[in-house]
């Protein structure tokens, strides 16, 4: 069915009444709706009341909120220098981050850093206070973790427990000091033992830097011939007899060519000795750590000024006696030349002579013998870091290498 539209001349002859056209002048601060037939009266939308006001109440909580976000955002980022956590028996030191410009490092009370108004150097506006009755009792592991700012940490009389991994990678570390009266520690010319020094536990990552300012000698190779007189070296470093463990991460980055061990010593744990590197005027990539020796002597406690002759007897090898060789013990030292595993090691960690033996224009360099002192049935049978024994060339280096089994120690050139 169609639809039929009437013009207005038809609707006019016919007598129908026409509806004027409405003109309505909308003032431009209203908003009209219309009105459509069998729907709710028209309305008019005015301007709400205090309108401008309320916008600005509006703009102003927004940028409030905005600016609150960012500044508790930045509060977030912001790093105390200090934290610390109680304990049942004082307080632990858990996390330092440096401001920058922090050098030395007391370890003995909760501390925190005052700034000093009015001054704007970052270098000397600030200063660390200390609360005497709060006592720091422990050390919590990589609490200075990479720092490369401190050069000298003193710990107090208080501390009785510092994880081995508490120093790590403290590049620029150059002494660790400790108070007479702590009954678990001690120091001997700038490295951290235990009080009755029976283990060694941090060799600074830069004590070369500070056996050369205090004592005024500089690095000189040390003679492989060991019948020659001990060289004053600072890349030579004698264990004291009295040691029977070297702690896990102890001498990780030491600038170290040469090292010797106590006969008596029984434990290396892990990452002992790990990617020991050259340092002059800054540090490289280039390995250090050339031999390792075994000394006989009983009562050698000096570990620099000590002649060759007190050292007593002198191999090139692991301790005889050495039972427990801990997972990457010897990593990453590509330029030691030779590797001897005693009859009395009893476990070797997974990964304990890792990239040592490198291959380098088709050769295979560093350590391309691994002697042993067992039989191939006894080396099977020692516990190892890992279950997948029949595959330990992987598990002790990077690269398959030849095993001379029940293998006598190289004799001194």
């Amino acid at each position: 069915m169609g639809v039929s539209y009437m013009s207005k001349k038809e609707k006019k002859a016919k007598g129908i009444a026409l509806q004027e056209d409405i003109r309505l002048d909308i003032p431009e601060d209203e908003i009209w709706t219309y009105q459509v037939p069998g729907l709710a009266a028209p309305h008019i939308n005015k301007p709400y009341k205090y309108y401008n006001l309320k916008k600005a109440v509006f703009v102003i909580a927004i940028v409030v909120s905005v600016s609150l976000s960012m500044l508790f955002s930045i509060m977030a980022l912001k790093t105390e220098p200090f934290e610390f956590n109680e304990i049942e028996n004082g307080y632990e030191f858990s996390k330092f981050s440096n401001t920058g410009y922090l050098y030395e490092l007391d370890i003995d009370y909760v501390s925190d850093i005052e700034y000093i108004a009015g001054n704007n150097d970052p270098a000397t506006n600030f200063k660390v206070v200390k609360d005497e009755s709060k006592p720091v009792t422990s050390v919590r592991e990589f609490t200075l973790n990479c720092d490369d700012k401190i050069t000298t940490i003193r710990i107090g009389a208080d501390v009785l427990d510092i994880d081995g991994k508490a120093f790590y990678s403290c590049w620029a570390l150059q002494n660790i000091e400790v108070d007479e009266n702590n009954p678990n520690y001690c120091d001997v010319d700038g490295v951290l033992y235990n009080k009755d020094k029976t283990e060694v536990l941090c060799y600074p990552c830069n004590h070369d830097e500070y056996l050369r300012q205090k004592y005024g000698y500089e690095a000189e190779p040390f003679s492989a011939d060991v019948t020659s007189e001990y060289e004053r070296d600072i890349q030579t470093y004698v264990v004291p007899s009295t040691v029977k463990k070297v702690g896990e991460m102890c001498f990780n980055y030491a600038n170290l060519r040469y090292i010797y061990l106590p006969e008596g010593l029984e434990t290396i744990e892990t990452l002992s000795f790990f990617k020991l590197h050259e340092r002059q005027d800054e540090w490289s990539n280039t390995p250090s750590l050339m031999n390792i020796y075994t000394y006989k002597a009983t009562d050698v406690a000096d570990p620099h000024f000590t002649s060759q002759e007190a050292l007593g007897e002198v191999y090139l090898s692991l301790p005889e006696g050495l039972k427990y060789i801990g997972s990457d013990a010897f990593s990453y030292n590509q330029n030691l030349q030779y590797a001897y595993i005693p009859s009395s090691v009893t476990y070797l960690g997974h990964h304990a002579f890792w990239d040592t033996c490198y291959k380098e224009d088709d050769q295979i360099k560093g350590v391309d013998v691994l002697n042993i002192a067992h039989s191939e049935e006894e080396f099977r049978n020692i516990t190892v870091g890992d279950d997948w024994l029949p595959e330990y060339d992987h598990i002790l280096f990077k690269k398959p290498v030849d095993k001379n089994f029940s293998a006598t120690r190289k004799p001194m050139a």
